[in-house]
């Protein structure tokens, strides 16, 4: 009987190990997925990454010690938090995201200190087929999302970060630019107007809270914004910032911690 026990465990084992399937993944023209999708797969990466902003969507996750791991203890992990028309454009704001890790299927800012580098990801993970996409509504109607590439994407009317210039979150629009469009794993802004804006980004809430008194004068009209980066109070004096219910916001880009 232990020996039949002993038999039977080895071929569950075996059948397991079958089971995992490898998947390794195109960041050129992309991958069908159809076939992976909801399954635990032992997944393998090449993803380039230049010195400044790159943009990145995965269809499984990473945790933050693994984006270390893979991009250094210095990188940074931001994700679209709010879309609004600030007058001259579209102002994307992104806020700081390391700490929850890359989550499956959604479109990030990934910025990575070390030189031009082909990065290696290798992890055993669940993926996951679904296109990779957050959307939000301006206060003046615009629909923006921020989609990845599931294969290479042309880039007409599209915005995107380019490669020469992303010292900074710069979105350009590369109607009529010569470049070779978006590849897999990568991200672009989509406008549901069509029309050509000029598409800015801020930082919101990276580094460690400060004072309301240490980023505006006591008069100045702000916006603030909660950790998730939505908008409740609009140019509202920083001296009032203090006597909205205990929590941490941003303003001016910055943590603010109300006690």
């Amino acid at each position: 009987m232990k020996k039949f026990l002993l038999i039977a465990a080895m071929a569950a084992l075996t059948v397991g190990a079958q089971a995992q399937q490898k998947l390794y993944l195109s960041t050129y023209s992309g991958t069908n997925l159809a076939k992976y999708d909801g399954k635990v797969c032992n997944v393998s990466v090449q993803r380039a990454v230049f010195t400044g902003w790159n943009t990145i969507a995965l269809p499984f996750s990473m945790t933050e010690q693994e984006l270390n791991d893979v991009f250094g203890s210095d990188c940074r992990l931001e994700r679209l938090a709010s879309a609004e028309d600030n007058g001259n454009g579209v102002m994307l704001n992104f806020i700081d995201c390391k700490a929850e890790g890359i989550q499956a299927n959604t479109p990030y800012m990934l910025y990575y200190t070390g030189e031009q580098a082909t990065k290696r990801i290798v992890k055993e993970a669940e993926v996951t087929d679904r296109q990779a996409a957050l959307t939000f509504i301006t206060n003046s109607g615009e629909e923006v999302t921020m989609e990845g590439a599931r294969t290479h994407v042309e880039d007409e009317g599209l915005y995107g970060v380019l490669a020469r210039d992303n010292s900074e979150v710069k979105f350009v629009s590369v109607k009529g630019m010569n470049t070779n469009g978006f590849y897999a794993t990568r991200c672009y802004i989509r406008l549901s107007s069509g029309t050509s804006k000029m598409v800015t980004a801020q930082h919101l809430g990276y580094g460690d809270p400060t004072s309301i008194d240490a980023i505006a004068s006591t008069n100045e009209k702000v916006d603030v914004y909660n950790a998730a980066g939505t908008k409740v109070a609009s140019q509202i004096p920083a001296s009032e910032v203090s006597n909205l219910r205990a929590g941490l916001y941003i303003v001016k880009g910055q943590k603010v911690l109300v006690k």
